[in-house]
């Protein structure tokens, strides 16, 4: 089995965060998001993780690639790197990583965080995660018949045919036949808005014979802006709440209070504070006097006689005196 990752985006809509950080590396309940992703993928492989592809950004440069790497590692599989150049669409992205498209592969963009009871049905060509979502428009959607078959793949429909949306998630039973109809798709200049779309690949080898199902999920995570990171990190830490590591045993803590569930990261000091519910902290973080819920601090902030709720603050920030819904990024200071 691999697991291929593409998340080559500049993730504009995350700024000023991505200035300093490349999206998928950034946390959720002290965990990039990315290392989550990847890490959840593996417990539902079904076997072991050969490799695990990413498809980056050159821009992102070697210290992102070297952390990437290192992610792979921890799951016990190579790690392999390959540029997207250009933002060309699912399907471009996809077979940048053409040498890791061999054999039983997962493909997963790294901009969402799911839940669920994931099986890998091995009965038919490929599977599918969907999402039932009130406005499909935004998204790849997919009809089924009455077995549970995808009958067609719709890409951002203007008008409703399915509320089922594409999560970014996809298992096919065969890598090479998977690229080979993406390689198509570029040979022969097929777009869809403007991009080489992933979802006219599948179509291509459904009307060859390729039978693909449906998964569902309990619960799908978006990562796309300040806000769905900080309702996505809130969820994660709901989901874990039992894990007796999320407090450190090592973090200062004087005459502050602590509201489950929470990630509190070695080295962080809270002195006469409130903190939580629903909060991640990193290392080396200082709150004093202060009220924080609901948000995720990075390394080495400094929040002090301040009310902090519904926020991202960026590492080093600095926030004193105010009652805040922020997002600020690294080095940022409000007075």
């Amino acid at each position: 089995m691999k697991i291929i990752v593409p998340m080559a985006g500049m993730g504009k809509r995350m700024r000023p965060h991505t200035h300093t950080t490349a999206k998928p590396l950034l946390p959720v309940a002290g965990k990039p998001i990315v290392q989550r992703l990847v890490e959840d993928l593996a417990k539902v492989a079904g076997e072991a993780v050969e490799e695990v592809a990413f498809v980056t950004n050159p821009a992102f440069g070697p210290g992102v690639e070297h952390e990437l790497l290192a992610i792979a590692q921890r799951i016990g599989a190579k790690g392999s790197i390959h540029h997207q150049q250009e933002a060309l669409g699912t399907a471009h992205a996809i077979l940048c990583a053409g040498d890791a498209l061999q054999g039983r592969i997962i493909v997963a963009f790294a901009d969402t965080l799911f839940r669920a009871d994931m099986k890998l049905d091995t009965s038919c060509d490929g599977v599918i995660w969907v999402n039932k979502v009130e406005d499909p428009r935004p998204f790849g959607v997919v009809k089924l018949d009455a077995q549970g078959i995808i009958t067609d793949f719709v890409e951002k429909p203007a008008e409703f045919v399915s509320d089922l949306a594409i999560i970014g998630i996809y298992y096919f039973a065969d890598g090479a036949r998977l690229r080979a109809e993406m390689q198509y798709l570029i040979d022969n200049d097929i777009r869809e808005k403007g991009e080489y779309q992933l979802t006219n690949a599948m179509e291509h080898m459904k009307r060859k014979g390729a039978r693909f199902k449906a998964g569902k999920v309990d619960a799908w995570m978006d990562c796309g802006n300040k806000d769905a990171m900080v309702d996505t990190n809130a969820r994660v830490l709901e989901f874990i709440k039992d894990d007796s590591g999320l407090v450190s045993g090592k973090a200062n803590r004087t005459s502050s209070v602590v509201i489950p569930p929470c990630f509190i990261a070695e080295g962080v000091t809270l002195e006469n504070a409130v903190v939580g519910p629903y909060v991640s902290v990193e290392t080396g973080s200082v709150i004093s006097n202060s009220v924080v819920r609901n948000t995720i601090v990075r390394p080495g902030v400094r929040i002090t006689d301040a009310v902090v709720a519904n926020s991202m603050l960026g590492a080093r920030a600095s926030v004193q005196g105010k009652a805040m819904d922020l997002s600020i990024g690294d080095d940022g200071a409000i007075a």
